[in-house]
């Protein structure tokens, strides 16, 4: 089987940690963490923050997630991979909780910390990569991977690969940023509209409207996929059309990624109202960091983003191989392998108690997103009391 050479090499520990290079809209800089160097500014998050006072991450692993976590039965690490979840839906619906009394309140967030465990469960082996499944790559034109760094781990699945980046020869190889760009878009378009199931894996740059190693913007992506997708839909009929999307898997391991993923699904949502149809399903997307995140990577030659890096490590290079990739693998496995960058880990008589915060621009913690369907989102609106018309985002995080 063939090797992966830039993985065996930081394996091997010839490559030293350094971030990826940033947005080239804030000066082009390179963390360089290791000497103390510049950390480049904070990016807003997608939407607006609430009112400061309803905290911080650090406020409400203070002061709610010890209330919340007696009342679950769940691990302390599942806990872990959920909190934040929790933390931005007690963000996005701060008004909402904020009007109820402090008990109700409470049973909110457990209720919707049960919400996001059944959706874990329902979504654990959503299939991501196996035989059958054709993946399509787009990698940084400049230091990104090679092709061979995605169809070799598709290979191993039994997937075929459609890799495209600039000058990388070949039909997927065209000279220019803009050329690629557009067979990139095409294949988006393709995979939309086919019933094949698609996995997309996107490792570059990123902003959170835009994969910015090809200027791609969140509504390009979104007519593309919303394009193929109308190939599949039904003539005139009752009730207005529903486009789906759910066979497609989109992985994208840059900086910004979450709130990429974030802003092209509302992309979508709204895109296929304007086309006077309505969404069954969205994407599955997989984010390598976190919302206002920088990405962060391993750099030789090449750099490696740090989620993909992990993938191939744990799914590659280690064996046996399962027979497939699911979710349950990324959340679980590739989340808690991550979990140590930027935290060192506190140890007790011989076990892992804990973990410290060192540096916090290391830390990235991934995050799934699935597509909720129509009782999911009746559930939701159960839970947080909204009216049976409550507009919500149908892309749901689940850790």
């Amino acid at each position: 089987m063939p090797s992966i050479p830039v993985t065996a090499r930081y394996l091997a520990g010839d490559l030293p940690p350094r971030p990826c290079i940033v947005a080239t809209w804030c000066a082009a800089v390179v963390f360089h963490l290791a000497m103390g160097g510049f950390v480049p500014p904070k990016v807003p998050a997608v939407g607006p923050d609430p009112s400061p006072e309803h905290g911080d991450f650090a406020e409400f692993a203070r002061d709610d997630s010890p209330r919340i976590r007696a009342r679950l039965e769940v691990s302390d690490r599942e806990y872990r991979q959920i909190e934040p979840t929790l933390w931005h839906l007690s963000r996005r619906y701060a008004d909402t909780l904020g009007a109820m009394p402090p008990q109700q309140r409470l049973d909110t967030l457990v209720a919707l910390a049960g919400f996001i465990e059944r959706q874990r469960d329902k979504h654990a082996d959503d299939v991501v990569l196996d035989d059958g499944r054709h993946v399509i790559g787009l990698l940084d034109p400049d230091t990104g991977l090679d092709p061979k760094e995605v169809t070799t781990i598709a290979a191993a699945y039994g997937a075929e690969a459609t890799v495209w980046k600039q000058g990388a020869g070949g039909p997927n190889g065209p000279a220019t940023k803009a050329a690629t760009a557009e067979g990139f878009l095409e294949s988006a378009f393709d995979a939309a509209a086919g019933e094949q199931p698609m996995t997309i894996v996107v490792l570059g740059h990123g902003l959170p409207t835009e994969i910015q190693s090809y200027s791609i913007p969140c509504e390009a992506l979104a007519a593309a996929f919303l394009g193929g997708a109308a190939r599949r839909l039904p003539g005139a009929g009752e009730g207005r059309p529903r486009v789906d999307l759910g066979h497609v898997v989109l992985v994208c391991d840059d900086c910004f990624s979450a709130d990429f993923l974030e802003n092209l699904a509302a992309a979508i949502e709204r895109g296929a109202a304007r086309r006077g149809s309505e969404v069954a399903a969205l994407p599955t997307c997989i984010a390598g960091t976190n919302r206002d995140r920088y990405g962060i990577a391993d750099f030789g030659e090449k750099f490696v983003p740090h989620f993909w890096k992990d993938v191939i490590e744990l799914y590659y290079v280690r064996k046996p191989l399962p027979e497939s990739i699911v979710l349950a693998d990324l959340f679980e496995a590739v989340d808690n392998m991550m979990y140590g960058y930027g935290r060192a880990p506190v140890v007790e008589g011989g076990k892992v108690t804990d973990y410290r915060l060192v540096n916090p621009d290391l830390v990235q913690d991934p995050v799934v997103f699935v597509s909720l369907d129509d009782e999911d989102l009746a559930t939701l609106r159960t839970i947080l009391g909204l009216p049976a018309d409550a507009p919500l985002p149908r892309l749901f995080d689940i850790g």
